[in-house]
């Protein structure tokens, strides 16, 4: 396994990099004492085993690769010098040309970790700017340790993505309300109906995790049955569904543009 050296991690005290420092350690893809996490307010009552400080110089004078896991609005509070090293920034809407300006940094990467990381089954897009050919695989067994990893090569993907996946459990919920509203409409009490709609959201996943087929592959599947599925199927897309999400996607990422411009 690689050695990927030391990480601090700034903002470990919020939900997703506490999410990500449990799963570094908890699944052993880094030893606590090669993890050091930096909190502003309260340390998180937690038991890691790694180095907790507040002084984030003192944190990146340590760590070999920097996590910058802090809300964008955080940003400007944040005053390390990283020359030679590799920083990883987690905020939306902040640039690769932003990080490396105020860290003096010249390895830096975007990633974008979903809520599901912290269960191990989340996704995580990543851009990168560096000439060090291994920064890449730094990056993916950082991030491995939380789910799939995948290297886009255009800065813009990751704002897109920011929409997509990065709304993790967001939009898949607000289908399962959707078929919750719909089952109660026709008589279904509502207990019963939403418990059903939550369960086909997880079955769904565990469904298509164990078939190991693209979703359109599944999709079709069902298509040519010419069941009852294929009926619903063609009424939805019918009625624009598809069209639908893209409106919504392409709503959440001008979003992410304006926090970019807005800086």
């Amino acid at each position: 396994m690689m050695d990927i050296g030391n990480v601090g991690l700034i903002g470990a005290a919020g939900w997703l990099g506490g999410a990500i420092a449990k799963r570094l350690i908890g699944t052993g893809r880094l030893p606590p004492n090669q993890l050091i996490c930096s909190y502003r307010r309260t340390r998180p009552d937690n038991h890691l085993g790694c180095a907790w400080t507040t002084d984030n110089v003192a944190l990146a004078n340590a760590a070999d690769i920097i996590l910058l896991c802090v809300r964008p609005e955080d940003w400007l509070t944040i005053r390390i010098e990283a020359a030679g090293k590799l920083v990883i920034s987690v905020m939306a809407g902040v640039t690769l040309e932003e990080i490396a300006t105020r860290t003096n940094a010249r390895r830096v990467a975007r990633a974008l970790p979903n809520a599901a990381v912290g269960i191990g089954y989340g996704y995580t897009p990543y851009c990168l700017s560096s000439k060090d050919a291994s920064d890449a695989a730094r990056i993916e067994a950082i991030f491995a340790c939380g789910g799939m990893v995948d290297r886009v090569l255009e800065e813009d993907h990751i704002d897109y993505f920011t929409a997509m996946s990065g709304s993790g459990a967001a939009f898949p919920a607000l289908l399962a309300d959707a078929l919750a509203t719909a089952a109660i409409k026709h008589g279904i009490p509502e207990a019963i109906a939403h418990r059903a709609a939550e369960q086909v959201l997880v079955g769904a996943g565990r469904v298509q995790e164990a078939a190991g087929a693209p979703v359109s592959q599944t999709l079709q599947s069902f298509i040519d049955y010419e069941g009852t599925t294929a009926a619903g199927i063609r009424a939805m897309r019918q009625n624009g569904l598809n069209d639908i999400v893209d409106r919504g996607l392409w709503a959440a990422y001008q979003k992410a543009l304006s926090m970019t411009r807005g800086r």
